[in-house]
């Protein structure tokens, strides 16, 4: 059984699926988001769930330095409660500060170009979510 890890924001979802061992995080793709339409899953993330043997997900919680959760985080957990209602998954949030700040200083220090890195920042981040929480879970 295969965990997924979710970068969500507001017009795309950062994708990463873990092996079958539950060691390592790949990334998928970055799926569309209707940003009008923020209380439905899109139907590719449904795909991608049904089709690869997912067992768990995990969300990026975006947390403000201080700890404290503000509108960005509350819309994540908003969207993992419904996620887990069409699922019936379970679905855990994990703390997700400098992710996105991290991958792009590694899609730059590969020297990827603005454009490019535009495209693959929140698939990056997702699995920089998921690898972390991964991690956490083989200590």
């Amino acid at each position: 059984m295969k965990t997924l890890g979710l970068d969500v924001g507001t017009k795309t979802i950062g994708v990463a699926l873990s092996d079958a061992m539950g060691w390592t995080a790949q990334g998928l793709e970055t799926v569309k988001r209707d940003p009008d339409k923020q209380d439905v899953i899109p139907d590719r993330l449904m795909e991608i769930i049904n089709g690869n043997d997912v067992s768990k997900i995990v969300v990026g919680l975006p947390k403000n330095m201080n700890g404290s959760i503000g509108p960005s985080g509350e819309a994540c957990q908003a969207f993992a409660e419904l996620i887990q209602t069409s699922t019936n998954m379970p679905v855990e949030m994990w703390d997700e500060r400098l992710t996105t700040v991290a991958a792009e200083r590694m899609l730059i220090s590969a020297d990827v170009s603005r454009k490019k890195r535009k495209k693959v920042i929140d698939k990056m981040a997702a699995v920089m979510i998921l690898q972390g929480y991964l991690d956490s879970k083989q200590n």
